[in-house]
């Protein structure tokens, strides 16, 4: 006798249906389970026996196959325990065999029967309603996750018998739901560090307003202690708070990943991802024999913070030059493939020369030329290139550490931060773009247009430092959410001036060439 159970595995950070078909004939007790299932899946056997049989049920003793279609992709994880289980039920005449169908059901057993959470519940729940199913039945850890997705049913389960009551006609299980509100974009700020809490560096902190303003990267050069990371650290604070749709990207990844805690702690805010520099490409980019997401996709519609940029694998840093221009990576592997989001704003910092004194007139620096060369070698020129804004950091003064007065807040900044993003999603509306650091060169011609005394000075800049295409285009960019933050619809001279200004990296005496 066949009976099927619908359920789901990932594939990169989606989730694709699988049909659970279970047959039970006389013959020699055997359990048998095909359709390309990895070793955690295929352990599931003993696993779904002994909950079956602890669950005071009986483990029917002829032969059973599973198999997990569509054959041809690889099914991972402990999810499809649970449906596995019913399957054979269903298939013992325990219960109904068509009564499933209209549910998409997954969940990890333990021996005793008990239903565990698992990874990856926003995908199922999203491939249950993109598939017409009538609900989705999840362990009860799960549910606040899966209840993010509207217009389905979400049942909370906590034990195998109570599934096989729910289908028998015994007992109702109520849906799950949450409040919207706590994932719809609003998040708790109060908690963020403040840009109050810094000392001087006016420059620097205008410019990371106008890198949040138009999600440029950045790069921080400056000798050590001069408020690098510190300034790095709060710019979650000024960034403005996701959309719905950016929140449930961001909570699908973390989800794939099994990082959705229960009080939804990503949901609503903007990610910050600080990986220590001893990570590898695969690490940062996503893959391994599973793929999985790297750091740029964790850091997806966030900021991705790398310290002491030179202090990372030079293969890590160069696997980064296509996710900042494309806001994807794909993953090949030879048993799979799968391809991430990573919309990222990348923010790194990096003292000037190995012993972080060059430049600073307090300290002495003890490094020759040739060693600030071969230090600064690190970062190979195009993965600079590509980063918009470059600034340089100075060592604060006594009389900038002292001063009484405060400074100005990260919420007086943000303001100022969301009305330009205001004034860009009026832009780029039906563009498929969110912010000026993702514009192309059709939308710099239409967008990015410069009176003529700006276009002199950009003339005058190109002609002399010597910028590349990519530098002037960057320069454009830059220049266009300037003029976003003054609200003026033309790029001015004074907007391009600034924005050059922010290139200091490689050129000039403090670059260390």
């Amino acid at each position: 006798m066949i009976a099927r159970v619908n359920s789901c595995a990932v594939c990169g950070i989606d989730a694709m249906v699988v049909e659970v078909e279970v047959d039970i004939s006389f013959g020699l007790p055997v359990f048998n389970m095909v359709g390309l299932a990895e070793a955690a899946v295929r352990e599931s056997k003993e696993r779904v026996r002994t909950a079956i049989n602890n669950s005071g049920y009986t483990f029917p003793m002829d032969r059973v196959v599973i198999n997990l279609a569509p054959a041809d992709v690889k099914k991972e994880g402990t999810g499809l325990d649970l449906p596995v289980a019913l399957g054979i039920l269903a298939a013992s005449g325990l219960i109904p065999r068509d009564v499933c169908l209209g549910w998409l059901i997954c969940g990890e057993l333990s021996l005793d029967g008990r239903v565990k959470p698992v990874k990856a519940m926003l995908p199922y729940a999203l491939a249950a309603r993109e598939h017409g199913f009538k609900g989705i039945i999840v362990p009860k850890e799960n549910a606040d996750e899966a209840a993010m997705v509207t217009d389905i049913e979400v049942l909370p389960v906590s034990h195998l018998a109570q599934v096989v009551d729910f289908f028998s006609g015994f007992i109702q299980i109520t849906p799950h739901k949450v409040d919207p509100k706590r994932f719809s974009g609003r998040c708790d700020l109060s908690n963020l560090k403040d840009y109050s809490d810094v000392r001087g560096q006016n420059h620097v902190k205008r410019a990371l307003e106008i890198a949040a303003a138009g999600s440029h990267h950045v790069l921080m050069t400056g000798p050590p202690g001069s408020g690098k990371s510190m300034l790095a650290k709060r710019l979650a604070g000024i960034l403005p708070l996701p959309s719905f749709g950016e929140s449930m990207e961001i909570a699908r990844i973390y989800s794939v990943m099994g990082l959705v805690g229960k009080n939804f702690e990503i949901c609503g805010a903007r990610p910050f991802r600080a990986p220590h520099h001893t990570i590898s490409d695969a690490g940062m980019v996503g893959g391994g024999s599973k793929p999985a997401p790297g750091e740029i996709s964790l850091a997806h519609h966030g900021v991705l913070f790398l310290d002491e940029l030179p202090e990372f694998k030079k293969n890590v840093l160069e696997v980064l030059r296509q996710p900042l221009e494309d806001g994807q990576v794909t993953i090949a592997r030879a048993g799979a493939k799968a391809t991430y989001p990573c919309l990222f704003m990348l923010v790194a910092a990096m003292n000037p020369c190995p012993c972080g004194n060059f430049g600073n007139p307090l300290q002495k620096c003890s490094c020759s030329r040739p060693q600030i060369q071969r230090y600064r070698s690190k970062i190979s020129g195009p993965l600079v290139d590509r980063i918009d804004i470059q600034i340089e950091v100075p060592q604060i003064s006594y009389d900038e550490m002292a001063m009484d007065h405060p400074a100005e807040s990260s919420m007086v900044i943000r303001t100022r931060v969301d009305k330009a993003r205001t004034i860009q999603d009026k832009r780029f509306k039906g563009q498929g773009l969110l912010c000026n650091g993702r514009m192309g060169p059709d939308h710099l011609k239409k967008f990015c247009l410069l009176e003529k005394d700006a276009q002199s000075v950009l003339h005058q800049s190109m002609d002399r430092l010597g910028f590349s295409a990519r530098t002037f285009n960057s320069i454009l960019k830059v220049a266009r959410t300037i003029a976003d933050l003054s609200c003026e619809k033309k790029i001015g001279r004074h907007h391009v001036l600034e924005a050059v200004q922010y290139k200091s990296y490689g050129r000039g005496e403090a670059s260390g060439f």
